[in-house]
């Protein structure tokens, strides 16, 4: 994809938060998503409230990121 702009209105965006893997049907989230509550998949598809979750770490190595507000392209720098 070629762009005719130059880049110079960036956004360096944030870093990607740890998550919270459920221990039964997996689906992953960020613990402000989850907040103090069940697992909304396991909910939905069976009507039990699972609690069950384990710590999921953002990789260490994350490279930043940034996206050019004037294009909307996505910047991504080695780690």
């Amino acid at each position: 994809m070629t762009t005719h702009c130059d880049h110079k209105n960036l956004l360096l965006l944030a870093a990607r938060p740890d998550k919270l893997r459920c221990r039964h049907c997996h689906l992953t989230l960020t613990a402000d998503e989850l907040g103090n509550s069940h697992c909304p998949e396991c909910f939905e598809a069976t009507g039990k409230r699972r609690y069950a979750f384990e710590p999921v770490a953002a990789p260490v190595d994350q490279a930043a990121r940034y996206r050019c507000e004037d294009c909307g392209i996505f910047i991504e720098t080695d780690g």
